[in-house]
């Protein structure tokens, strides 16, 4: 599963703002008292077989459900079945083809069954239901990573939406497949599977497995049978329809599809068209060949997540669906692609018992983002994926929850940073301790003892330990089975009698002290060497022999370690890092550090040399720093460059967006110009920069540019449609900012300001630019990026105002205030 972890994650610094805490007496806490242990198997299943149908006008699913399945261990007569929001209408033991009814009773959630006698471990029986799903009426609950619970999706049904295509979509993650079938809805139930679909014949279908027979009926509509023969999880079965282009692909002889709506058949390969090599590369590197008979990958409207990797049938968002020019920024949704992939082995192939265990689902799908980047576009790719993942983490705020988690409110709750961004870091450190080769070499013992079947942490340590013949518990017990993560705070002394020290002081909260394993390279005369030590304690100094001054200490020095670092290091180390150091990494923080101390003049060459890295992610975060602020007419005349000739679009548009900044009215033929550039993210820069220095123009093009707008661009003419409002619309402006939840406030503030260009009532302009800062100042002490950025905006607020051809006194009193906030 991908969650939009991005976007559930940036925000989290004003989380506590977001909230609305009951008092201490009044929180329910009881769930931390519960232990979620693994479901308990009473019965194993071993086949399922539906045959279903569609009611487009009621949204429901009329089905029969064959299953087959035997006692686990102990005898019994009685067989429970999770089925939720159904009508039950036959319960029957299947025999020979026949069906003889049994007993039964049910409760909307569970269907409880009386045999007609008493089975023992491993035999066989198949009970056939009757039943009509209506998942429109069953009230689940959602969760951040996956909004509904509904397991069964009807869009559109009855084409009423104009625009919209209509289709049908189910979701099995964490329990939804049992709103659709009766199954044993846990992830430590494994069963083969046989779908029989009866849809309207101008629709494709999609499910796991095989399509092996279609069969074509005199109403119309088309039966479509797919077969699933290796076993998997219930929350894996999947069933799509709709109108879509099949787009076919292969590997080594096996069919790789992308089911897209059909205005995307041209660009369907420049979307998923990485998938065979990603195929190869993931089979090679885990010595194990892609394990089942097919893969697909169909797009869904209305998704309730960002994907889902349905064995052999993934789901996604239609976000992936981009057009020529969105993908002229380049594909803005791999990792989805990557990530869902590799489920297929960790995950479907071997799938966490428990939600509890969810990690060994979900942290090595966010990895193999990493593995993949690395592998395909190079180390700082690969390296900024990882840096990034890192920082959704930390920026979290999860230190209080472990990775193995055997207490939370709700499954849904495991979703999250920690079992995705975290867990992803603790694979990589792990992977740095103990070398590529064993690895990889333990993650395929892992997927081959436990194939088909299930798995947890300690399978997974036992795995690692038997490859590298370590006793790995410290790593464990302390990255899996706890929690936070360290806080380091690092200094250097000057050498003395031909020795440095390093000291590096655990200052996270609490008393608990991590056991790390770092490298330290020492830059001495150009030279480097690398020393190992460990941290153990809450103090820790160490003394290395050198025959001069160090240029640059780097601790941490492949900068792997799952921790926040406070790095004290001179002006001269860090010039030195960013020029000499091959990590993406150590350039990334050099830079960031000179972007975040912007008064040290010695460090400002950095950014300089960022926007002359040779990766264009380094260039990136140097433009972002030049974001909002007066730039040199040196700096000015390289970003000029940059706009024209970076090769990445994305950096072009960030350069017209500081070159906007400046507010130089001689550009707007060159932002005219980039209206018409084939990238929405570079018009859409433009359309903003031009905005900024002749808005009447701006929105004069505003009708020919909404006729193909998306991305940037369109984001750029809803911002600027604010213009064209005025001091009547106020009320409805404000009190959308004013009654909105934080988040809302945190989004839509540049809006208000931006609106305030064409707000000429002294008593709303004062009204509106108050709230803005008094919400920026609330917050300004956890996202200090976020004040930096409105007080940007209003200073570029205050030239619009001075360009400005109203009341001129009200202007000058308008520019008044802004300047006792900006000042």
């Amino acid at each position: 599963m991908v969650k939009l972890m991005s976007a559930i994650c940036v925000l989290a610094s004003v989380s506590v703002f977001a909230q609305n805490p009951m008092t201490e007496g009044q929180q329910d806490e009881s769930w931390k008292k519960i232990y979620r242990a693994s479901a308990t198997k009473q019965h194993d299943l071993v086949h399922t077989k539906l045959d279903v149908r569609f009611n487009y006008d009621k949204a429901y699913m009329p089905g029969k459900a064959w299953i087959t399945l035997h006692p686990h261990f102990y005898e019994t007569d009685s067989l429970h079945l999770d089925a939720k929001g159904m009508t039950i209408e036959e319960v029957a033991l299947y025999k020979n083809g026949k069906t003889s009814r049994l007993n039964y009773a049910y409760d909307s959630m569970q269907l409880h069954i009386k045999l007609n006698k008493v089975y023992k471990r491993d035999e066989d029986y198949t009970v056939y239901i009757s039943y009509i799903a209506k998942p429109n009426e069953y009230k689940g609950e959602g969760s951040a990573a996956i909004t509904e619970a509904k397991g069964l999706y009807f869009i559109n049904p009855k084409g009423e939406e104009a625009g919209k295509p209509i289709q049908v979509w189910t979701q099995g993650e964490t329990e939804g497949t049992s709103v659709w079938c009766p199954t044993i809805d846990h992830p430590n139930q494994k069963t083969t599977q046989e779908i029989a679909m009866t849809v309207p014949s101008k629709y494709v279908s999609l499910s796991n497995g095989l399509l092996v027979n279609q069969k074509n009926n005199t109403d119309g509509t088309r039966t479509d049978t797919w077969k699933m023969s290796q076993p998997h999880a219930p929350y894996l079965m999947f069933m799509g329809i709709g109108d879509y282009s099949i787009v076919k692909d292969s590997y080594k002889g096996k069919p790789v599809w992308y089911y897209v709506e059909p205005e995307y058949k041209d660009v369907a390969r420049r979307i998923f068209g990485n998938t065979p090599e990603m195929i190869a590369f993931y089979s090679r590197i885990l010595d194990l060949e892609y394990p089942w008979v097919k893969y697909a990958q169909m797009t869904a409207r209305d998704y309730v997540s960002g994907a889902m990797e349905n064995t052999t049938a993934t789901l996604h968002t239609d976000k992936l669906q981009q057009n020529a020019r969105e993908l002229s920024d380049g594909n803005q949704f791999e990792a989805y692609v990557a990530h869902e992939l590799f489920h297929q082995w960790f995950g479907d192939l071997v799938t966490a018992e428990s939600w509890s265990n969810l990690t060994v689902n979900e942290s090595f799908a966010n990895y193999s983002e990493v593995l993949w980047d690395e592998y395909k576009y190079g180390d700082d790719k690969g390296r900024e994926t990882n840096y990034n993942d890192l920082q959704t983490y930390i920026n979290s705020r999860s230190e209080s929850k472990d990775l193995v988690r055997f207490h939370y409110k709700t499954q849904e709750d495991m979703f999250d940073a920690v079992s995705y961004h975290k867990g992803g870091r603790i694979l990589n450190m792990l992977r740095h301790e103990i070398g590529d080769s064993a690895f990889f070499r333990s993650m395929h013992l892992y997927l081959t003892q436990n194939k088909f079947s299930t798995g947890e942490a300690h399978q997974l340590r036992l795995a690692f330990e038997a490859v590298t013949g370590q006793d790995l518990n410290w790593f464990f017990n302390q990255w899996y089975f706890g929690n936070s993560h360290p806080k380091l705070d690092i200094s250097y002394s000057n050498p003395e009698a031909g020795f440095t020290t390093v000291t590096i002081k655990q200052v996270q909260e609490g008393s608990k002290l991590f056991r790390l394993p770092v490298d330290i390279d020492l830059y001495v005369n150009g030279q480097k060497t690398r020393h190992r030590v460990w941290i153990n304690g809450r103090d820790d100094s160490f003394r290395f022999p050198v025959s001069a001054a160090p240029q640059w200490i780097s601790v941490d020095a492949d900068k792997i370690l799952l921790a926040e670092k406070e790095d004290h290091q001179s002006n001269e180390a860090w010039l030195y890092q960013f020029k000499h150091a091959a990590n993406y990494v150590d350039r990334r923080e050099a830079l960031e550090y000179a972007i975040m101390h912007p008064q040290n003049t010695a460090l400002q060459p950095i950014i300089s040399w960022g926007l002359k890295d040779p990766y264009q992610g380094i260039r990136s975060i140097a433009l972002k720093g030049l974001a909002g602020k007066e730039a040199d007419a040196a700096t000015l005349q390289q970003v000029t460059a940059m706009s024209k000739k970076d090769a990445s679009r994305l950096n072009r548009a960030l350069a017209i967006t500081v070159i906007g900044d400046q507010q130089n009215a001689a550009n707007e033929a060159f932002f005219l110009a980039g209206l018409q550039d084939s990238s929405y993210s570079v018009a859409g820069a433009s359309l903003a920069a031009l905005a900024e220095i002749n808005p009447t123009k701006a929105l004069s093009m505003l009708p020919q540019l909404k006729k193909d707008a998306r991305g940037q661009l369109k984001e750029s003419i809803e911002k600027i449609s604010i213009l064209e409002k005025t001091d009547a619309d106020f009320d409805s402006v404000y009190n959308k900012f004013k009654d909105g939840s934080p988040y809302d406030k945190f989004t839509s503030s540049f809006d208000i300001i931006y609106y305030l260009t064409v707000v000429e009532d002294m008593d709303h302009f004062k009204t509106a630019l108050n709230s803005v800062n008094a919400f920026s100042m609330q917050i300004g002490p956890m996202a200090p990026e976020y004040r930096e950025a409105i007080v940007s905006e209003l200073r570029k607020l205050k030239k619009r105002k001075q360009a400005a051809k109203a009341n001129k006194n009200v202007l000058a009193e308008q520019i008044k205030l802004i300047d006792q906030i900006v000042k």
